[in-house]
C-alpha cells in the first residue's frame, strides 16, 4: 500500500490533467484498475486512518483521535494471524496525542522525521521571521519549527519523503521472496507546505516565477482568500512540483515491482486520504471548507493478481478509507469483523461490481455529505438541532488532552454496537479556542454558513451551480439515514442533520 496525503486527483494524468509531470501515475493506471467514483469518509488525516484500521466510519462519533481500546485494527489482525504488517511513514500526526496508538498496531514501524512542524530539531534561538512578501501568500506566518526543519533538508535525500520510500524499498528488497507481509509506505506529501527542491520547481517556472523570495509561497492558509493571481499561480506551481516528486518515488515502487516480479503474487494499492482546494470556489485547504470534489473525490488504484485486471476503469462508488480493510484481510484469507461496515472490493476490482448505492462523508460536527456518485448533497447542522457530542475512551485532541472543562460534565453512554459492550465517555463537543490545538474539526463559518445544497456532478462537475431536485434530496437523505443506522450513529445526529428515522432491515 502506497498512501499519499492530500493528493488532488485533478492533478494526475489518469484523471485528465495535462500539465503536471506525473508519468508514473500514468504507468500505474496502465498496470492497475483506476477508480472513477472514489470518495473520502472520515475527514481529515487521522480520522481517515482510523477508518482504514477499523473498516467503519468514525467521524459520526468523535473527532480526531487515537485507535480506541474496542477498535478492530486491520494491521493488528494481520500481525496476530502471523502476517508481518509494517508501517514506514513520515506522517508526524501518528506521534501526537491524537494519533499515538496507531503505529504500535503494526509488527514493525519506521518514522522519518521533519515534515511540516514536526518538532525534531531543537533550536533555542528564535528563527528570523519570514519576509513581508511571503506573508501575502495567504498565511500569516510560517511556523518557526518548519523554518528550522527546512535548514536540515538541503538535498532531496534529506527530505522525509525520500527517506520514507528508501525505507519501503529496502523492506521490499529484503522480503520480496517471503510470503505473508503487508507494507504500508505512507508519505505526508503532497500535504502542505509544498516544499521541494529546485529541480522540481524548475519544471513549473512559468507558475512559480523567481526564486528571489525566501521562502516562496508554498503554504496557503485554509479558508477564503482573495490572493493576487500571481500568488495563486505560485502556490499551484509548488503543489504541482511536490506531486511530481511524489510521482518519482511512486515510480521507484513500480520499478521494484517489475524487477522483482511482484506483479505475480503481490497486491498493490495506491490511494490518498483526501484532496485539497487550491483556489477553486475561492477557497484553500480542507477541513474548514465545504468538501467540494477537489477534496472529497479522490484518486484510487488497485492491482489484484487474483483477477489480473489492468488498464481498466471502475465506476462503482467506493470509499477506500473504510473499504480497504476487508479486501486486504481477504487477500490473506482472513475475514472482516462484524463491526466493519466497509465493503470487500475483490469483485469490484475484478468486474466493477457495485458495493453501495450511497456514501456519507464529513468531519465531526460539520457538514454531513452524501453522494450516490452522480449527485452530492451538503447538509449543514440545523441551528436548533441540539448539541454535538464526543464519544470516546481516549480523550485526546490533535495536539492535546481533553481539557478539564470538557470532562467536568462527562457521562457514560452506550454501549454502541461496535464498542464490545463498553460504555463510552460522552462529552459536549467544544470549539477549540486555543490555537495550539490546530484542530481541523472546528465549527467553521464556511461550514455553518452554507445552506443545504445539491450538485449534479454529471452536468456540473465543477460544482458551480446548485440544482433544485427535492426528490433527489429526499432520496439521498434516506440513503444517509440508512448508512448512519448501519454505523450505529448516535441518535442525536438524525434531528441534527434533518434526516428521517428509517426502519431497521
Amino acid at each position: 500500500m502506497v498512501m499519499f496525503d492530500t493528493l488532488n486527483r485533478r492533478h494526475l494524468p489518469p484523471y485528465g490533467c495535462d500539465w503536471v509531470h506525473a508519468s508514473n501515475f500514468s504507468r500505474l493506471a496502465a498496470r492497475t484498475v483506476t477508480f472513477d467514483n472514489s470518495y473520502v469518509c472520515s475527514m481529515p488525516c487521522i480520522p481517515a486512518r482510523r477508518d482504514l484500521h477499523t473498516g467503519r466510519p468514525n467521524f459520526l462519533h468523535r473527532s480526531w483521535g487515537p485507535i480506541e481500546p474496542y477498535d478492530d485494527s486491520m494491521p493488528q489482525m494481520l500481525r496476530e494471524a502471523g502476517i508481518h504488517s509494517a508501517l514506514i511513514t513520515d506522517h508526524a500526526h501518528y506521534f501526537e496525542e491524537g494519533g499515538c496508538t496507531y503505529h504500535n498496531r503494526y509488527s514493525s514501524w519506521q518514522f522519518h522525521r521533519g515534515q511540516e512542524g514536526d518538532p525534531c530539531w531543537g533550536q533555542a534561538a528564535p528563527e528570523p521571521p519570514v519576509n513581508a512578501a511571503s506573508k501575502n501568500a495567504g498565511r500569516a506566518f510560517y511556523p518557526e519549527q518548519d523554518r528550522v526543519n527546512r535548514k536540515f533538508m538541503r538535498t532531496e535525500q534529506d527530505q522525509p519523503q525520500a527517506k520514507t520510500f528508501a525505507g519501503g524499498l529496502d523492506f521490499i528488497e529484503r522480503n520480496a521472496s517471503n510470503d505473508n507481509w503487508f507494507l504500508q509506505i505512507e508519505t505526508f506529501d503532497p500535504h502542505e507546505p509544498f516544499f521541494t527542491q529546485a529541480h522540481y520547481q524548475e519544471l513549473y517556472k512559468a507558475k512559480i516565477g523567481s526564486r528571489s523570495e525566501t521562502p516562496l509561497a508554498d503554504w496557503p492558509a485554509y479558508g477564503r482568500s482573495d490572493l493576487p493571481t500571481e500568488l495563486q499561480e505560485q502556490i499551484n506551481g509548488h503543489y504541482a512540483a511536490l506531486v511530481t516528486m511524489c510521482d518519482r518515488y511512486l515510480g521507484e515502487v513500480l520499478d521494484a515491482m517489475d524487477r522483482l516480479n511482484l506483479w505475480e503474487d503481490t497486491m498493490l494499492i495506491v490511494w490518498t486520504d483526501h484532496g485539497f482546494l487550491l483556489g477553486e470556489h475561492d477557497l484553500w485547504g480542507k477541513g474548514k471548507t465545504p468538501f467540494y470534489d477537489e477534496v472529497a473525490h479522490t484518486p484510487f488504484f488497485v492491482w489484484d493478481p487474483r483477477s489480473g485486471r489492468q488498464g481498466e476503469r471502475r465506476t462503482a462508488l467506493v470509499q477506500p478509507s473504510i473499504d480497504l480493510a476487508p479486501p486486504v484481510l481477504d487477500f490473506f484469507g482472513l475475514a472482516a469483523t462484524p463491526d466493519m461496515t466497509g465493503q470487500n472490493l475483490r469483485e469490484t476490482i475484478a468486474m466493477d461490481q457495485s458495493v453501495r448505492e450511497g456514501a456519507v462523508f464529513g468531519i465531526h460536527g460539520g457538514l454531513l455529505n452524501v453522494t450516490d456518485g452522480r449527485y452530492v448533497f451538503f447538509q449543514p447542522p440545523l441551528t436548533d438541532g441540539g448539541e454535538c457530542y464526543e464519544y470516546t475512551l481516549m480523550p485526546t485532541h490533535m495536539h492535546a488532552l481533553f481539557g478539564v472543562d470538557e470532562l467536568r460534565d462527562m457521562e457514560l453512554a452506550g454501549p454502541f454496537r461496535f464498542s464490545k459492550g463498553l460504555r463510552l465517555l460522552k462529552t459536549v463537543k467544544q470549539i477549540p479556542r486555543d490555537a495550539a490545538y490546530c484542530e481541523m474539526d472546528v465549527y467553521s463559518e464556511m461550514n455553518f454558513g452554507m445552506r443545504p445544497t445539491l450538485f449534479d456532478l454529471q452536468e456540473d462537475p465543477a460544482q458551480d451551480t446548485p440544482v433544485n431536485r427535492p426528490d433527489v434530496v429526499d432520496r439521498l437523505k434516506v440513503a444517509a439515514a440508512c448508512i448512519l443506522q448501519t454505523a450505529a450513529a448516535p441518535p442525536e445526529l438524525y434531528p441534527r442533520y434533518n434526516l428521517p428515522i428509517v426502519r431497521a432491515t
